[in-house]
């Protein structure tokens, strides 16, 4: 399996008072993961962000295995599990370098629906050929 990923660098502005990663964060990593694999992969579709094209998150999960901590460095994974007609299904890994071996912290999923906007409302559009085809690669 071909996943993307992500690396980030966790700040003291991302953990709770205990030290931990404060768990919303793990959901806000997801969204950043998404937006670089378009700006790297699929540019094209940035360019339709601005004519239109909507890719709205319509579901969102994050399952918390481990605590993650400041200044750990947290890999996301992102690979797409499902896409059918305006709907891409995305899982996600974080893993974190522990006593020299990988180890996953947290599971995520999203579902994206493609949509376009006329201006005055909002409607379903098939998945864009050019984030179709990007997203295949880093299939399941």
């Amino acid at each position: 399996m071909r996943a993307y990923e992500y690396r980030h660098t966790v700040g003291f502005e991302e953990t709770n008072l205990v030290g931990n990663v404060y768990y919303v964060n793990c959901v806000r990593w997801q969204g950043r993961a998404r937006e670089m694999f378009l700006k790297e992969y699929a540019p094209e579709i940035l360019k339709e962000l601005e004519r239109g094209l909507a890719l709205a998150t319509v579901r969102c999960s994050c399952e918390y295995l481990d605590e993650i901590r400041a200044f750990e460095e947290v890999v996301i994974q992102m690979s797409l599990s499902a896409l059918s007609q305006n709907r891409i299904t995305l899982q996600f890994e974080y893993l974190c370098d522990r006593d020299g071996t990988r180890k996953t912290v947290a599971l995520g999923e999203q579902q994206i629906a493609c949509m376009r906007h006329d201006g005055k409302e909002s409607f379903p559009i098939a998945v864009p050929l050019s984030l179709r085809e990007a997203f295949e690669s880093f299939s399941m």
